[in-house]
């Protein structure tokens, strides 16, 4: 059992040629929902792994992941097989499988760039980013230092105590207040900020791949929103079937942010049969502090002077949480689910 960044550990690598690499592990038993890996935390170890095999390149930044889940993971050892699919100037292709007891459970596509938090003078194309009106802010509306954190206690999550959540006031009461708009329907959000314990750890590219799979989802909200609904929750599990996530910016190196706290924001609007699909827009921003750090004097603009890390778009469904456990026991004897 390890804090996230030593969790998201690749024990071995080997690596035949330029194009073929091979990567070992052991999931930490700590980073599950109920009895099975969280989906986001899987995720971030196969993104590792990529990582390894792009570090004698110049192209090692991961620009856009695609990934699909295809099994159901287990508390085991495990196997990454990574392979280059295209290289080019700009752009690498690259794809990964995720397997344990033989069979493959994850299946993830990785575009490789270079990340770059300036503007190249070579390049006339414009960026969007403040002080342009046009340019999205951080979501969240409540200073980090103002919050107090918590325990994440809604779900039987074994990593509740390894993560601070401070959710954000003004978004919860945001979604109780009527629309103002005439001509749609209300949406839903969540907003928090998300702290690592522990004073070494710090925010990674692989761990934002767990952070973006990290929110309470659209049916938990509406049964919230509407108490005496169709939507009853409590007992049920989420079970990611496929995760997209393109990385916006670096992860800022400077004291003006926090290192490893960041700000989540996740949005849904549909949910379908069968099974209760339901997508979920998620943007994992930078944060100007820990949570409940003292700051100072909070700036006006301190939500201009974010920078938005990640979105993600996933597609899960809603499921009794009994299925998670027998899940699990199958996945852990490798029976056919």
């Amino acid at each position: 059992m390890a804090p996230l960044s030593k969790a998201i550990t690749i024990e071995s690598s080997s690596f035949s040629g330029d194009d073929t690499s091979s990567h070992t592990g052991r999931i930490d038993p700590e980073w599950n929902v109920a009895s099975i890996p969280n989906g986001g935390y899987v995720l971030a170890l196969v993104v590792e792994a990529c990582i390894k095999h792009q570090a004698r390149t110049p192209l090692r930044d991961p620009i856009h992941v695609t990934a699909h889940f295809l099994r159901t993971t287990a508390v085991s050892v495990f196997e990454i097989h990574v392979h280059t699919l295209r290289t080019g100037k700009n752009f690498t292709n690259v794809a990964a499988d995720f397997k344990q007891q033989n069979e493959t459970k994850l299946t993830v596509h990785v575009i490789f760039g270079v990340l770059s938090s300036m503007d190249s003078a070579s390049d006339p194309r414009p960026t969007l980013a403040p002080p342009s009106p046009y340019a999205r802010r951080i979501p969240l509306l409540t200073h980090p230092s103002e919050l107090k954190a918590t325990h994440w206690t809604r779900r039987p999550l074994g990593y509740a105590s390894r993560i601070g959540v401070a959710e954000d006031p003004a978004i919860r009461q945001r979604n109780k207040e009527p629309t103002s708009c005439n001509y749609d329907a209300k949406e839903l959000e969540w907003g928090a900020w998300f702290e690592l314990a522990g004073a070494e750890e710090k925010i990674t590219t692989p761990s934002i791949a767990f952070l973006a799979d990290t929110f309470t989802s659209l049916p938990v909200l509406l049964a919230q929103q509407e108490p005496t609904g169709p939507y009853r929750t409590g007992n049920e599990w989420f079970p990611t079937l496929t995760l997209s996530i393109e990385f916006k910016f670096p992860i800022p190196t400077s004291q003006e942010y926090a290192r490893r706290t960041v700000g989540v924001h996740a949005r849904g609007r549909y949910i379908n049969n069968p099974q209760g699909r339901h997508e979920t827009v998620v943007e994992v921003w930078s944060a100007p502090t820990n949570i409940g750090e003292d700051y100072g004097q909070i700036p006006q603009d301190w939500r201009e002077k974010q920078r938005c890390l990640a979105v993600s778009s996933q597609m899960a469904l809603i499921v009794p949480m009994a299925l998670n456990l027998r899940k699990a026991e199958r996945a852990a004897t490798g029976s056919k689910l």
